[in-house]
């Protein structure tokens, strides 16, 4: 079996208002820290639901969302 590139998803903390819509759509990845603003829960989670990641990159209202493969 090849290797299988990961998925590197991450959230711009100066972009992001703290919505909540990513932890919303996506909560195996996302989550809104105690900062008010949303994390990254695990990369390993990024990338087992990559497609629901990057639906929540494109809903993302500030575009604070990355998906990078």
């Amino acid at each position: 079996m090849g290797h299988v590139p990961m998925a590197k998803v991450s959230v711009d903390k100066d972009l992001c208002i703290g919505c909540g819509l990513c932890a919303d759509l996506c909560s195996n990845v996302f989550q809104l820290e105690d900062d008010g603003k949303a994390g990254v829960k695990s990369q390993e989670a990024a990338q087992a639901e990559l497609a629901c990641a990057k639906d929540a990159a494109s809903t993302c209202p500030t575009e604070a969302i990355k998906v990078e493969e």
